[in-house]
């Protein structure tokens, strides 16, 4: 079963100083791994001159990427990804650019350094959270679509997709994503809104903004 979690709804920065060297942090959504790796190599060029640019992302529920980017192994990366897992975070991207300012942390120091910047920015982002939701197909006659699809674009539920080729064209299907809990209050609320006429079948797993 899917579990819910903790993402953020746009690129936040903080920066902090720990005995003089710079720590810059950024986040930023990523839905795939693709922009999570786009998103670290804005992020280098932009910030091309500076000692470090090291980054950690969570994309989903499978992949989990961490880097270095030359310090000490596992100084860096690894504190920052474990920042973002323990606090239950997801499609979540964080690159953290170090300007070394003369004085050595050792690897405790560094680790401290570079996870408590995913932290602090963290605590300064606009947390969205996200919770397990189930597809739904619902299908319904030509007569009954149009109603339908205005009362579904009203409604409370997310209306994902239309296709008017069910059975020939004889029926119209509607892809609504429903939020797992509130899935027998949606099925009494199709039995409503259709008269009892509507066939649903569920589909896969998917996540929902609460």
């Amino acid at each position: 079963m899917a579990a819910p979690y903790r993402t953020i709804s746009d690129i936040v920065e903080h920066e902090i100083e720990i005995r003089r060297s710079r720590f810059i942090c950024a986040l930023a959504p990523a839905a795939t791994e693709e922009a999570a790796r786009e998103f670290v190599a804005e992020r280098r060029r932009l910030y091309a001159d500076a000692t470090h640019n090291c980054s950690a992302y969570v994309v989903g529920e499978g992949v989990r990427r961490a880097d270095d980017d030359g310090e000490p192994g596992g100084t860096a990366g690894t504190p920052m990804l474990e920042m973002l897992t323990r606090r239950g975070f997801a499609d979540v991207v964080a690159v953290v650019t170090r300007y070394f300012g003369g004085v050595l942390l050792g690897a405790g120091g560094l680790a401290r350094a570079y996870g408590g910047a995913v932290g602090e920015t963290l605590d300064r982002a606009e947390v969205v959270e996200m919770v397990p939701a189930a597809v739904v197909t619902v299908s319904v006659g030509h007569a009954l679509a149009g109603r339908l699809e205005s009362d579904l674009r009203a409604s409370p539920y997310v209306l994902r997709g239309v296709d008017y080729s069910v059975d020939y064209g004889a029926r119209v299907a509607f892809e609504v994503a429903v939020a797992e809990d509130r899935l027998p209050v949606f099925e009494e609320w199709i039995a409503a809104a259709t008269a009892g006429r509507a066939e649903t079948a569920l589909g896969g797993t998917v996540h929902l903004a609460r």
